[in-house]
């Protein structure tokens, strides 16, 4: 995702505290039947890894949960967002060359996903 720089955002804590916020993401696999994409809540383990570790549970009936995933995996949080109408900026009225926009927040994460079965494990992630 482009980014301009101007509204590029590093700062990990609050990252994770707009990823706490969301709840639910959209995790995207690449497989060797193409993209699959699927709403999930997700859970944020701050200390676990350099960045952080995301939990989700996807169902077994989910082809999702039974292709075999190539590559890493995209997690994508949406944040608010609103329409930004053109008549807003105090600009319009000195030389009318603006144009309407759409101001969001959206946190893209990229990392190897792992998908497990152990009974332990799945108790944890879904209680």
């Amino acid at each position: 995702m482009y980014i301009p720089p101007a509204f590029r955002d590093d700062d990990l804590g609050a990252l994770h505290a707009a990823i706490g916020r969301a709840g639910l993401a959209t995790l995207v696999t690449a497989t060797a039947e193409g993209l699959i994409g699927t709403p999930l809540p997700m859970l944020l383990a701050p200390e676990e890894g350099p960045l952080g570790t995301l939990y989700g549970h996807v169902a077994k009936a989910n082809p999702q949960a039974r292709l075999a995933v190539a590559g890493e995996a995209m997690v994508i949080f949406a944040g608010p967002d609103a329409y930004v109408s053109p008549g807003w900026y105090a600009s319009k009225a000195a030389h009318g060359r603006v144009v309407p926009t759409w101001n969001y927040a959206a946190i893209h994460v990229y990392g190897a996903p792992e998908f497990f079965e152990a009974e332990e494990r799945l108790r944890d992630v879904v209680t």
